[in-house]
Formats: structure tokens, C-alpha cells, sequence
């Protein structure tokens, strides 16, 4: 059934019966934080949904598995961003189709155990931001720890696009 409606959806957009919509990203009011506050997805698009991405190792000459090998949660995120983006090329999708993302940031024991959301928004916003106008819906949560003891960051997202 969802076929026929996808065909029969495209077939009307082809012959003009209905008008593709853009995806809308809505801001936050009076806001400059650099993520939408709801994104509106119309019918006829595409979704890729992205499994959460871990920091790769950056500083091989590190210990193996030790947080030194992986960096502070800003290198993490910078890390985790670019899997995302690979993951989101492999499958036709760019950083700029990203409309929903969810972040598990690990309580930093030289923050005092509390989340770096400081260092995360360091390396989020080298991504994404207002300037460029590629604003997710996002929620960022603190968790107890992730597979890895000294992995800070992990991002799942959701991408989405109109056909071309």
C-alpha cells in the first residue's frame, strides 16, 4: 500500500498536480542556538536514518583505549561528525539533509562528572550552525557511559531529502 501511495505521489508531482514542498526548518524564536525547534518533513521525501557513530582514534602514538587516544569531547565530536557525514555520503545524503539528531554526551570526570556541552558545541558548530542554515531538531542528553569507557560522544541523526 505505501508503494502505491509513493507512486501515486510522484506520478502527481510529475504531472503537476501537486506541488513539492520544500523541508521547513523551523528556528527557535528570538534565537540564535543553532539548532530548529521543529523541522516539518513533506510527503514524497526520503529518510535515512543514521545508527549512532562513535569517536574514532586520533592520536594513534596514544595507549590503546585510553582516553588519549580519543581526545576531549570537542576532538570526540569532530570525530563522531565526520563518520556521520561518511555514513550520510555512502548512502547519497550530505551533512546538510540532517533534520533530527540525538546526542549522548558521558559525564566528564575532569568536569567534575558533569557533560562537556561546551566542547560539544565546539565541534557541533563546525558543522552545523545558523550561518549555514542546516538546522536540526536535536536533543542532547548526559549518560552513565557508552560501550567504551573513554568514548564522551555518540550521535545518531536522521536525514531527509526531496527528490531531485
Amino acid at each position: 500500500m505505501r508503494m502505491l501511495i509513493a507512486v501515486t505521489t510522484a506520478a502527481l508531482m510529475a504531472a503537476g498536480a501537486v506541488q513539492a514542498q520544500d523541508i521547513v526548518r523551523n528556528r527557535l524564536p528570538g534565537s540564535d542556538f543553532p539548532i530548529a525547534q521543529s523541522v516539518e518533513i513533506p510527503p514524497g521525501a526520503s529518510v535515512l536514518y543514521v545508527s549512532g557513530q562513535v569517536p574514532p582514534v586520533v592520536d594513534e602514538e596514544a595507549e590503546p583505549g585510553s582516553r588519549e587516544a580519543y581526545g576531549d569531547t570537542e576532538t570526540q565530536t569532530v570525530g563522531v561528525l565526520e563518520r556521520v557525514d561518511a555514513a550520510l555520503q555512502a548512502a547519497g545524503y550530505t551533512m546538510d539533509d540532517v533534520v533530527k539528531m540525538q546526542v549522548f554526551l558521558v559525564g566528564d570526570p575532569e568536569k567534575g562528572g558533569a557533560m562537556d556541552f561546551e566542547g560539544f558545541m565546539k565541534g557541533y558548530t563546525q558543522f552545523f550552525g545558523v550561518e549555514r542554515g542546516n538546522l536540526p531538531a536535536r536533543s542532547a542528553m548526559q549518560v552513565a557511559g557508552l560501550a567504551s569507557p573513554v568514548w564522551l560522544v555518540e550521535i545518531e541523526v536522521m536525514a531527509a531529502k526531496m527528490p531531485e
